[in-house]
């Protein structure tokens, strides 16, 4: 048997999956079997599995039929309709929660809610009259608020589709010393996506900077060179040098390889 990769509602994750030696293709959609029961997918990637242990990963259960597909759809209609009322019974209930979006498992044995609050919600009663609803087992999922704008997507301000909704699988951690690494202004309009954290991006190169800032001087630091000692005014981090004001002399620039 091989490994293959499958995706769920559109969504960019990869999970793998035993193929089960049925013969699939690239976008053939699937009914496979997970921790939480059945699901309806569809298969984007095929692993090698030189590497893996087949009797770690869950199976393919069959390439999907018509009737499969309908109940598919069936449940995503059902499922829209069960963000409106949930939406409701927030508000009636003043819980301080924003619902990101519901999916039913394939065969309806679960029902699962996805949210996002600023604080921690006690939700025992929504889930129970949730339940009472809609007669299957809820499951209500706290989320972060990037993977709201995950769901939602948009167009970040390099002018291209947002990288969470498009290619990111996960969230890697990005920190403010990203930012100041990377000698940009700290200016929360320019650091921060349309979920109000910092860019993924950031992330990127940071390696990269680290690397090249190696040997280079800070902006404020006092520093000796040729025409005297100085305090260091701008760095110049891909071209290797920096400006230095030296007093009674002026700026002056240092390439970082020509430095003695």
């Amino acid at each position: 048997m091989g490994l293959v990769s499958v995706v769920f509602n559109n969504s960019n994750k990869k999970y793998c999956f035993n193929d089960n030696g049925l013969k699939l293709k690239k976008n053939l959609t699937v009914i496979v079997d997970t921790d939480k029961g059945l699901q309806f997918g569809k298969v984007v990637q095929f692993i090698k599995n030189d590497n893996y242990n087949n009797s770690d990963f869950n199976n393919v259960v069959r390439i999907s039929t018509k009737k499969d597909y309908l109940q598919h759809l069936n449940n995503l209609k059902d499922a829209s309709k069960a963000v409106d009322i949930c939406k409701n019974i927030i508000a009636n209930n003043k819980l301080n929660m924003s619902i990101v979006d519901a999916f039913y498992m394939f065969d309806r044995s679960q029902l699962v809610f996805r949210f996002v609050s600023e604080e921690r919600v006690d939700f025992r009663n929504l889930a129970k009259e949730l339940g009472a609803i809609f007669k299957t087992r809820i499951e209500l999922r706290q989320v972060g608020i990037r993977d709201k704008a995950k769901e939602i997507g948009g167009i970040g301000p390099c002018g291209r589709l947002l990288c969470c909704s498009t290619f990111l699988n996960d969230f890697d951690s990005v920190s403010i010393n990203m930012a100041k690494n990377q000698l940009l202004a700290l200016n929360p309009s320019k650091i921060n996506g349309l979920c109000g954290r910092l860019l993924c991006c950031l992330k990127y190169e940071d390696d990269n900077y680290y690397e090249y800032k190696s040997g280079l001087p800070h902006i404020g630091q006092g520093i000796g060179t040729k025409e005297g000692y100085g305090k260091v005014i701008s760095v110049d981090i891909f071209n290797r040098k920096y400006k230095v004001y030296v007093d009674g002399v002026g700026i002056v620039e240092v390439v970082l390889n020509d430095e003695s």
